[in-house]
């Protein structure tokens, strides 16, 4: 199929993603709007060329935090979940489950309690101009250590939100393996909160069995260094562990994947693992979720049969209610079947 069939085609398709982080969908004129803001002067096209130049995942995360640097109020998220709006609606994105991470503006002194509020009224403003349900994971990081991640946890139970429906774990995963942040996802299991982690991304399959063992995940994040592992890969299919997979995010990290046609998220989808595909930093890595799809036809030569078994994924991947992602289900299979009639 052309380029330009694909991109109409796939636009009448809904779609969900649950791989996504809500701070990498501000556009540039947002980042520029909130520099200015806070600077008083224009942020030129030179300090958004450095901004955004990096080549490696710890470098990747040096630049999500200074975006994170220049909301300086909660009233800033408006910029957030307005482009996370307009993002969603162009890719045809009729379910989230996003990632937030908190870590920082609490640092700088924002009020959790504040944030959730502001949160709930765009959640709830994105439903209603455009039907569009947006459920959040709190990332509780391993960036900043254990502790931090606890007391992450204890500020999502002190003031709950039925848009936050559990605890994510990303950051610099070298650095923080997911072993060590059992207390915090021994809680969150207790409590009732889905739970997932990042793992596999940065690190080989050993990475992938702690978030299983230690954190009881029954979704991983990117997950790419399981082809590693044989034993590992039938056990996430024997699981029907899902793999939150994000294309052009790892070829970035160049850790274990170089290019589309190589990445093994083809393999792991005919050995029959339960991947789905994401963009994780839809600004950062310059891709959106049409894009993903586009890749893995065009570059990988998926046909468009096993497109529209990866939409149906990234349904039957969600936190909801069987019966709703049934539904969905449902509604792609109508618009592919429309697209051949057509």
């Amino acid at each position: 199929m052309k380029k330009g069939e694909f991109y109409s085609l796939m636009k009448t398709v809904p779609k969900a993603e649950i791989h996504l982080h809500i701070e990498a969908v501000p556009t540039i004129k947002s980042i520029k709007a909130l520099y200015k803001k806070n600077n008083g002067s224009e942020m030129t096209d030179e300090a958004i060329t450095k901004l955004f130049t990096y080549d490696d995942l710890n470098g990747f995360i040096q630049a999500f935090l200074q975006v994170q640097a220049l909301y300086t109020s909660v009233e800033d998220f408006d910029y957030i979940f307005n482009d996370l709006a307009s993002y969603l609606v162009e890719n045809g994105i009729v379910y989230t489950e996003a990632f937030f991470a908190p870590t920082s503006f609490l640092k700088r002194g924002f009020k959790y309690e504040e944030m959730v509020q502001i949160f709930d009224r765009k959640i709830e403003e994105i439903k209603e101009k455009h039907g569009i349900t947006v459920k959040l994971l709190m990332d509780v990081s391993r960036t900043f250590g254990c502790e931090n991640a606890m007391n992450n946890y204890k500020l999502l139970k002190q003031f709950p939100s039925k848009n936050i429906i559990g605890i994510g774990l990303g950051g610099a995963e070298s650095k923080g393996p997911a072993k060590d942040y059992a207390p915090v996802y021994d809680e969150a299991v207790k409590d009732g909160y889905k739970v997932v982690a990042h793992a596999g991304e940065d690190v080989g399959p050993e990475s992938i069995w702690d978030a299983l063992n230690y954190c009881h995940v029954t979704r991983v994040g990117h997950c790419i260094s399981a082809i590693q592992d044989e034993k590992l890969m039938q056990k996430l299919k024997d699981d029907r562990i899902v793999l939150e997979v994000c294309p052009t995010s790892n070829v970035f990290t160049k850790k274990f994947v170089k290019s589309i046609k190589e990445h093994p998220i083809t393999e792991f989808f005919k050995r029959g693992l339960f991947v789905t595909v994401n963009t994780d930093d839809p600004v950062f890595f310059k891709v959106s979720l049409i894009d993903e799809y586009w890749k893995l036809h065009h570059e990988a030569k998926w046909t468009m049969e096993e497109i529209q078994q990866l939409v149906k994924n990234g349904f039957n991947a969600l936190f909801a209610d069987e019966q709703e992602k049934a539904s969905w289900c449902e509604k792609v299979i109508e618009a592919f079947s429309n697209a051949k009639n057509d």
